[in-house]
């Protein structure tokens, strides 16, 4: 396939041609309270084609992989770019110099997906969702979910990239409903990684993942909601990756900077507290691999490591590589297609917050008034780094001690004060935002994290009745 994309590439002329072979395979298991849903595999392939032509970008794809067809489509995507030129005022000047990627990248499988067997994972499924309903008379309803994405790309461009990609991402996850009285508790659990069937269980059994979501749904049927107060909350991993990925990170992607984000012009400025070091990374080397592990990105472009903020200091925006001609920086693979059939966008991979130096017990014993928040759930930003998004399970801190479980809480803040108000970070460093997509216009796999975070927010509950 290589060869002939090159080939294709080479009889063509264009400003920059970009060739992009696209095969994924799906496989979706779901069970919902004691029903098969869903027992399915699908497998698609095709290729994406964009051409830069005097100062504008066009763009075609096609399912159908012979010579003549990706030839047809190359020209689509030419004369495209030739009538968006014609009528663009604002011409693209330029694509920033970048690492191009060069051989086969693949990432490691810890116990491949291949060597499970469908009837493996469909019975996995089916008893863990009774297990769910099992475990506690309260839970009404339950779900249970396992999916992967296989990947293979083949990336080739006019400047010289020549990539040959696999990925691999499988998820899994549950939701317990437990009801009583008119109550109704829903709670999910999940992972996700980029790996095989034994990294996705690493952190926890399927067993435990149904035992938390069971028990937990139970437990938050009795308990209080939280007043409404901005206070100190103490964030767990995956609330940190939500308020990293969510609430900061978009607003550092250079295409809504571009479009006026509350990043705009803070290159160089203080918008978050010292204690902060907020990254954007392809292939994290902490713990088992992210979900959003991408080795090369769409462009082509070698996956690296990007410090969005040091210490506290906007160091960098995310880039593809337009962008980065723009703001004269860096592009380090943050172009990211979901199908053959779209166009790369910025996108993010894996935010974290680096971890800091504090133990979770040394957080909450050092913590006299306040909340512990975990799960991070639904919620909402916007590209002025407000925010609002929903802890599953919230629990009081008084005096140094953890206290009763509440729920129903929601926090909320803008980004920059909150982060700019972090006082202490826990060195128990976790991705915990696997098993999810962002959802910029395409679907991406991301993940997010960090270790637990001790700031300042607005949390809002709501009384019975």
């Amino acid at each position: 396939m290589k060869d002939l994309l090159v080939s294709v590439m080479d009889e063509v002329k264009a400003d920059y041609l970009e060739m992009r072979y696209h095969a994924r395979n799906i496989t979706s298991i779901k069970v919902a309270t004691g029903a098969l849903e869903q027992a399915n595999s699908t497998e698609y392939t095709g290729i994406g084609i964009r051409a830069l032509v005097k100062g504008a970008w066009g763009f075609s794809s096609t399912s159908k992989l012979d010579r003549t067809h990706i030839r047809l489509a190359a020209g689509d995507a030419i004369k495209a770019a030739r009538v968006a030129s014609a009528n663009k005022s604002q011409k693209i000047m330029g694509l920033a110099e970048a690492q191009m990627a060069r051989g086969r990248f693949k990432v490691n499988e810890n116990g491949p997906l291949g060597d499970v067997s469908l009837e493996e994972k469909m019975g996995l499924v089916v008893n863990t969702e009774k297990d769910v309903r099992r475990l506690s008379k309260d839970v009404k309803s339950a779900i249970c979910h396992y999916r992967e994405l296989l990947d293979r790309k083949i990336i080739v461009n006019t400047d010289g990239a020549d990539a040959d990609v696999r990925e691999v991402r499988p998820e899994f996850y549950v939701i317990a409903v437990a009801s009583e009285g008119g109550k109704m508790v829903s709670i999910m659990e999940s992972e996700g990684v980029a790996g095989g069937w034994k990294d996705l269980f690493k952190r926890r059994s399927p067993e435990e993942i149904a035992e938390k979501a069971s028990k937990t749904s139970s437990a938050l049927l009795g308990a209080n909601f939280p007043k409404g107060a901005k206070t100190t909350v103490i964030l767990d991993p995956s609330m940190v990756g939500l308020i990293s990925h969510e609430a900061f990170g978009h607003t550092v992607e250079a295409d809504f900077v571009l479009s006026g984000s509350a990043a705009k012009g803070k290159l160089g400025k203080k918008v978050a507290s010292e204690l902060v070091t907020l990254v954007d990374e392809g292939r994290p080397d902490i713990g088992r691999a992210p979900a959003g592990t991408l080795m090369v990105d769409d462009e082509g472009v070698l996956a690296r490591r990007t410090v969005i903020v040091e210490k506290g200091i906007l160091k960098s925006y995310m880039f593809d590589r337009e962008t980065a001609y723009i703001f004269g920086l860096d592009p380090r693979g943050n172009a990211r297609a979901f199908e053959y059939s779209d166009e790369p966008l910025v996108r993010m991979r894996n935010t974290y917050i680096e971890p800091g130096d504090w133990s979770l017990d040394e957080i909450i014993e050092d913590t006299r008034d306040g909340y512990l928040l975990i799960n991070g759930g639904g919620g909402q930003a916007d590209a002025n780094a407000e925010f609002m998004f929903m802890a599953q399970e919230t629990y009081e801190v008084r005096k140094g001690e953890v206290g009763k479980l509440l729920r129903g809480a929601a926090v909320s803040g803008n980004a920059f004060e909150v982060l700019g108000s972090v006082d202490a970070i826990g060195k128990d460093f976790a991705f915990n935002m696997g098993s999810g997509y962002c959802g910029k216009w395409q679907p991406a796999k991301v993940d997010g994290g960090g270790g637990h975070l001790r700031c300042k927010a607005t949390i809002g509950g709501r009384k019975e009745g």
